[in-house]
Order: C-alpha cells, then sequence, then structure tokens
C-alpha cells in the first residue's frame, strides 16, 4: 500500500468514527427532547388530571342535585310562611263556632264573628290582596264575569253591576279571581 493510500484510510477510519459519536450524541438528545419526562412521570400526570376531572364532574353532579332538591323544597314550602299567619284567624273560627254551642248571647257572638272577619280583611291586606268593587260601576267584560243579565231597576243601572255573586280579588294589581256579576239591561 502506498503512503496515500494509508493516509487516505486513517483519514477516512477518523471521519466515521468521528461521524458515529456525532450520530449517537445527537440520538441521546433528540431521545430526550421527544419525551424529558419518564414514562411513570407522565402517567402520573395522567392520573391526576383524571382524577381532578372526576372530582370536578362529582362536584358539579352534586350542585345539579342540591340545587334540583333546594328548588323542589321552596316550590313545595312557598306558602308556608302566609299559612302560618293565617292559623290564627282559622283557630278564632273554631273558637266561634265552639262557643255558639253554647252561648246564648246573640250580640257577643255576632261581635265575635265581626272581629274574626276584621282579622281575616288586615291578613289579606297584609299579604296585598284587595277586593275588586264593583257594585254599581260599568260593566267590564275585561276585569268582570257576568253570569247573567236581568232587567235594571232603574235606567241609570243599565250596562252597569246589579249584584255581585261572588266577589273579585286583586294579588298587588293582578287579578287572580274575577268577580262574577249580575249585569242590568
Amino acid at each position: 500500500m502506498t503512503e496515500k493510500s494509508k493516509t487516505e484510510k486513517t483519514a477516512n477510519s477518523k471521519t466515521k468514527a468521528a461521524a458515529k459519536k456525532t450520530y449517537s450524541k445527537s440520538s441521546k438528545k433528540t431521545s430526550g427532547k421527544t419525551s424529558p419526562k419518564s414514562p411513570t412521570k407522565e402517567k402520573k400526570e395522567q392520573q391526576d388530571w383524571k382524577d381532578k376531572y372526576l372530582r370536578l364532574s362529582a362536584d358539579f353532579d352534586n350542585y345539579r342535585k342540591r340545587t334540583l332538591k333546594e328548588k323542589a323544597d321552596l316550590t313545595k314550602f312557598a306558602g308556608e310562611e302566609i299559612l302560618r299567619d293565617f292559623l290564627p284567624v282559622a283557630d278564632d273560627m273554631d273558637r266561634a263556632i265552639q262557643s255558639m254551642e253554647t252561648t246564648r248571647d246573640l250580640q257577643s257572638l255576632e261581635k265575635g264573628i265581626l272581629l274574626i272577619s276584621s282579622k281575616l280583611s288586615d291578613f289579606l291586606t297584609k299579604e296585598g290582596i284587595q277586593e275588586i268593587e264593583c257594585l254599581h260601576k260599568s260593566f267590564d267584560p275585561e276585569s268582570h264575569e257576568a253570569l247573567t243579565k236581568i232587567p235594571a231597576p232603574k235606567k241609570n243601572l243599565k250596562g252597569k253591576v246589579i249584584d255581585v255573586i261572588e266577589k273579585g280579588y286583586y294579588l298587588k294589581g293582578k287579578i287572580i279571581r274575577y268577580p262574577k256579576v249580575v249585569v242590568g239591561e
């Protein structure tokens, strides 16, 4: 072998060795870059996210159930306070009925019933209920329910409410029961 070919051979082998070193270093670097975390760390992080998701899902489900229950309870017991305020009037009515059986004094019985009526009226006013005044006023089909028409006893009562069969009521400005009336014609 010539000296020239020996030098080329040595140079080639040195180049090949350097290339191998560079390749092995770069492959180590790139393999480290593609997965910086070990597989156990990734699994642990994945498990943590899954756990957080499950807890959040359970919290939301509990929140939804709790609000549904609160809403049902609110609907179920909405009139509780009103009824509790009404109970004294009902108690007075029971006492009046009991005293009717034993009392011969009709005047005191009448006063008691008027007192109960006054209490009931105060209770309704406190709750925002007002009676619709309609006697001898013009008939309005939007706010009255005509049961019948009869000949007017006076000319000025034509087209007006002559009698109220059942009172009507407003609840805070909204009609909750239309008055049932008799209209003069």
